[in-house]
């Protein structure tokens, strides 16, 4: 079994009501599943490997849509999986 330790945090009305949102609209079951997925991208984003660069990008949701569609289509296997592919087309029509 993984160790575990309690941490407390603070944080204001406005965020916990966002929470809350993302709890109320079944995308997660507790607060305690939002601040762990939230920490664990976080600190995905600043130790990933040396030769990799994240980046966060925000996209218009039609954009967000096509490329979902991409995803269930099976072109891709993820979404991150075709957004690397779009912009490694884009950089290699473009350079």
């Amino acid at each position: 079994m993984v160790s575990t330790e309690r941490v407390t945090v603070r944080l204001s009305s406005e965020q916990i009501a966002m929470i809350q949102q993302l709890i109320d609209e079944n995308n997660f079951d507790t607060v305690t599943d939002v601040v762990r997925t939230a920490l664990e991208e976080f600190l995905q984003k600043y130790f990933s490997p040396e030769h990799i660069k994240k980046i966060t990008v925000d996209l218009p949701k039609s954009n967000v849509l096509k490329l979902e569609e991409l995803v269930k289509d099976g072109d891709s296997v993820s979404l991150d999986d075709a957004i690397r592919n779009a912009v490694r087309e884009y950089t290699k029509d473009r350079l």
